[in-house]
């Protein structure tokens, strides 16, 4: 083990700092009042699910994990409702399970381990991965922000600059789940933006062939043939423009205008969608506890059932 590796000590430390930011234990980490509540609640936030999946796996460690140990090809919706189940709960569950989410998703990054098949950037051929790796996890949680602030923006604009500070703030307390020390995240913005944009530049993230399958299988011939007409254009729009080369998206001017399309329509319907369906079932859920409701109401759990595959958020439902 590396000692950039995660271990459940480490965890659990940055879980107590976490923990003790809560507004209250039944409110969970971020509570009603934060900017983490007001983006994550969007149901918009699915546009970016494609773009931060490829730019995760854009990581040789992510891509080769995903490839040796993920049943993701096989089961693209479990793994879809695996992915929202956890963010879902550190971000709407209680305290309880917020944490019990994390030590969940931290004993299964435990098993995910092993060498690289091909050299790729900085990384020889055979080198060892291991998913608890502090910065491929740093970089797993960099494209969870910025992907939610960017589906933010598609479809109702720009995010108040206040808004977007706090949002980054915050998601100190998002990484604490997955065991990155707090002390070690961007703070603001401009910090933010200086890392990924460095991230970007880098030959840390390159393309390889597992990575070039995994997107092959999940966004340019997503399993849903709903999808298939939209998702690959515009998980292409979204992307950089090098890693949407390394890719092999094919992005001619027909692709443009089917994304641009794609994206200019559902910003002229999605705000007046109607609360209920614009946002997400588990910040129902979460609203629905702090009013005293012991069990989501029926439309919440069939909105939950579609985001994270359960009626309810997994877990102890009330703070112990």
């Amino acid at each position: 083990m590396s000692s950039e590796d995660v271990t459940a000590a480490d965890l659990e430390r940055t879980l107590l700092w976490a923990k003790a930011q809560a507004p209250s234990p039944a409110a969970g980490l971020f509570g009603p009042e934060s900017a983490t509540w007001r983006i994550d609640r969007e149901a918009a936030i699915f546009l970016s699910a494609g773009r931060a999946l490829l730019m995760q796996t854009a990581h040789p460690w992510v891509a080769q994990g995903v490839a040796d140990h993920s049943v993701s090809l096989d089961d693209p919706f479990g793994r879809f409702h695996r992915t929202f189940s956890a963010m879902f709960s550190f971000v709407f569950g209680t305290v309880d399970q917020a944490l019990e989410a994390a030590r969940r998703l931290h004993r299964r990054h435990e098993a995910i381990q092993g060498r690289l098949r091909e050299a790729a950037g900085p990384f020889a051929a055979g080198s060892a991965y291991h998913a608890n790796h502090l910065p491929a996890l740093r970089w797993v949680l960099m494209t969870l922000s910025d992907g939610a602030l960017m589906a933010h923006e598609a479809v109702l604009g720009p995010v108040d600059p206040g808004l977007r500070e706090r949002y980054i703030a915050e998601s100190r307390i998002l990484g604490a789940m997955f065991g990155i020390p707090p002390d070690t995240l961007p703070r603001d913005w401009m910090e933010f933006a200086r890392e990924r944009d460095g991230l970007l530049a880098s030959d840390e993230l390159t393309v390889t062939a597992p990575a070039r399958h995994i997107a092959g299988r999940l966004v340019m011939d997503p399993p849903l043939p709903l999808l298939r007409s939209t998702l690959p254009a515009v998980t292409a729009h979204l992307l950089p423009e090098r890693l949407r080369r390394e890719y092999g998206f094919d992005f001619g001017p027909a692709e443009r205008r089917r994304a641009e399309r794609a994206v200019v329509w559902l910003a002229r319907i999605y705000p007046h969608l109607p609360l209920a369906l614009r946002y997400v079932g588990p910040y129902h859920e979460a609203v629905g506890r702090l009013r005293g409701r012991v069990r989501p109401a029926p439309l919440t759990r069939a909105l939950n059932r579609i985001w994270i595959g359960s009626g309810a958020l997994p877990g102890p439902k009330r703070p112990s």
